[in-house]
């Protein structure tokens, strides 16, 4: 893929949003010049139909001339057709780039998100991405979709008007004069609708990611009450977006008012004037006839010009918001001379902490606070810099990529997709029904109605937090990468459960590295080495029950439960 046309990080300008709605034009350029090619003959050749009907007039019916007559039929009928054929050709192009643009732009932010992974989250709001998705993609479509008609209506307007000159110069001045007026006084109503219009996608945006928020935490809400808060505050924000809407709406309605007002009252003028000239004989009354053609087709042209401008402006509304996400940086620079690894698996090292985590042993993390232990996590996988080391070699040297390949973190925050379980955990049937035993979970799968088929709903909602928490390590364990870290992997299941999975977590692990951040006594028991952080620091380290005896600390932490 080419080099985006992205702007530096921060806020990009006007030019970044047009740099990008042109490199969207350029990636499909061939369809887009036969677009337009077919759309300025589409055009035209509707634009020709009153010259040549007042020449039937004036030739045919006024001299009696019946060759002449079939002549220009003949020809009126080829007009009519070459109309035809090329309006289906340019409907065709243009329904294409639409599409491509559209859907070029759904593949570009879906990249940039892979790309940004746990920063996305950060930087940009759940809604702003749907929005992209949904909304932005449909105006960054439409701005490359008119571009045809728009080209071919600019054509037609200057065929029109040195037709009028070869006929009346003053006729042929009012339209070059007249018709950039128009397009300044409608113009004048783009500006406002512009800031209109981007008000109210962010602020669509934000309600869209409240939604969002509500609907996932629907039941806390319920088990604390706070449902008719929370649906307040939702009402309120969307009486605030529909004000909004409004208001947009209040601009969008002059606009289109002045689509048919202004080009009315501008056909009124030509036929007017048309008129006079020839009640003074200075036009014949087939050219009459051609002018009073001419001004009510004119009403065609201007009106898509009115459109390709309202067009064109919402889509670079949207473009703005597509850039905004395209100019996002990780958080974590790819080095500038990356490192590699050694051959062989080697000691994965936090040097902040002090935890080692040897190759083929399964190492616990028993941390006073949680957020120790989330922090040691995040820099063990390189979700956050730190000074980690993998075989001898700091993680911010080494490749991001290579990194995620080699090191996996898993923990509760991550998201069931939706669609069929299998592809959803990934591996063959025999590889996913031992994970399945592994995490405990081979009743999950038993009780659905179609089994690893059964289609997961969006964000496995159908599922308890418990069944979630072993899906996902039954995920984690089907990647199978060099070193897997699980944070609180049993947290939401009840011990028995706990008891199985802690059992069979270190032979299905066998020969690789793996990390389990918790205090349970069940699954520290079953680990090769335990380090007792506190303070951020490991404080101690050895076996669960050497440390139950040595370390008054460590005891009381895990023993907790067992002592109230």
């Amino acid at each position: 893929m080419r080099s985006l046309p992205v702007a530096d990080p921060g806020t990009p300008d006007h030019r970044s949003a047009t740099r990008f709605l042109w490199w969207l034009a350029v990636r499909t350029w061939p369809s887009m010049v036969a677009g337009i090619g077919w759309g300025v003959v589409w055009m035209v050749s509707q634009a020709l139909m009153p010259a040549v009907i007042g020449k039937a007039v004036d030739a045919g019916l006024a001299d009696r001339d019946r060759g002449a007559l079939l002549t220009w039929g003949t020809v009126l009928l080829g007009l009519g057709l070459v109309q035809a054929a090329t309006g289906i050709l340019r409907h065709r192009v243009a329904v294409f780039n639409w599409l491509a643009a559209a859907y070029r732009t759904i593949q570009l932010t879906i990249v940039q998100a892979n790309r940004l992974g746990a920063t996305l989250p950060k930087r940009l709001a759940t809604g702003e991405v749907v929005s992209i998705g949904t909304a932005d993609i449909s105006h960054i479509g439409n701005a490359l979709d008119v571009t045809a008609r728009g080209s071919g209506a600019v054509v037609a307007i200057v065929t029109i008007a040195v037709i009028l000159f070869s006929t009346s110069v003053p006729l042929g001045l009012v339209v070059i004069v007249g018709v950039p007026l128009l397009m300044a006084l409608v113009g004048g109503l783009i500006r406002p609708l512009h800031r209109r219009q981007q008000a109210y996608r962010d602020q669509q945006a934000r309600l869209t990611t409240q939604a969002g928020d509500i609907v996932t935490g629907l039941r806390v809400l319920r088990g604390v009450g706070g449902e008719a808060t929370f649906a307040a505050r939702y009402r309120a924000e969307s009486q605030s977006l529909r004000s909004a809407g409004v208001r947009v709406a209040r601009v969008e309605s002059v606009l289109e008012a002045a689509q048919v007002f202004v080009p009315g009252a501008f056909v009124v003028l030509v036929v007017w004037l048309g008129a006079r000239f020839a009640l003074r004989g200075e036009i014949t009354p087939g050219q009459l006839v051609s002018f009073y053609g001419y001004a009510s087709f004119l009403m065609f042209p201007l009106r898509t010009i009115t459109e390709t401008i309202d067009k064109v402006t919402r889509g670079h509304v949207a473009a703005r918001r597509v850039v905004a996400m395209l100019a996002l940086r990780r958080d974590l620079a790819e080095p500038a001379h990356p490192a590699a690894l050694p051959g062989g698996a080697g000691d994965l090292v936090d040097g902040e902490s002090g935890v080692v985590v040897r190759p083929g042993r399964l190492t616990a993390i028993a941390a006073n606070t949680p957020e120790d232990a989330t922090a040691i996590a995040d820099r063990l996988g390189r979700y956050v810099d730190g000074e980690v080391t993998l075989s001898g070699v700091p993680l911010r040297e080494l490749p991001l990529a290579t990194v995620r390949e080699r090191i996996l973190v898993a923990d509760n925050d991550g998201r069931l997709f939706s669609g069929p379980l299998r592809a959803e955990l990934g591996g063959d049937d025999e590889r996913i029904g031992a994970a399945l035993a592994v995490a405990s979970a081979t009743d999950i799968v038993d009780a659905l109605p179609d089994g690893l088929d059964t289609v997961v709903a969006e964000r496995g909602r159908e599922f308890s937090g418990g069944q979630q928490q072993r899906l996902r390590l039954v995920r984690a364990l089907l990647a199978d990468p060099p070193v897997l870290v699980l944070v609180e992997p049993t947290s939401a299941v009840d011990a028995h459960t706990e008891a199985r999975i802690a059992e069979r977590l270190g032979a299905a692990r066998a020969g690789r590295a793996t990390v389990v951040c918790t205090t349970s006594p069940l699954v520290l028991d079953r680990a090769d080495h335990v380090l007792f952080v506190e303070d951020g620091k490991v404080a101690a380290e050895g076996g669960h029950r050497e440390l139950l005896e040595t370390e008054p600390r460590y005891a009381a932490l895990v023993t907790r439960g067992e002592e109230s």
